[in-house]
């Protein structure tokens, strides 16, 4: 039979290992972009995509 703290620090190192988890896991969920943020710059379904405006001498030496 095991000690009582044999058995409290196995039960930490759980916790421990599940909560390192569940933080990797709700980073992991935001992280990732929606499609609609993903594709948003794309312009909607079947139209051309929005022209990009050109760069001009001036504004590319500020």
């Amino acid at each position: 039979m095991a000690s009582f703290t044999q058995i409290t620090k196995r039960r930490r190192a759980i916790r421990r290992r599940n909560r390192g988890a569940d933080r990797k896991r709700k980073q992991a969920k935001r992280s990732t972009l929606s499609y609609d943020e993903l594709f948003a710059g794309c312009g909607e379904p079947g139209k051309p995509a929005p022209a990009v405006e050109a760069k001009t001498a001036s504004t590319e030496a500020r």
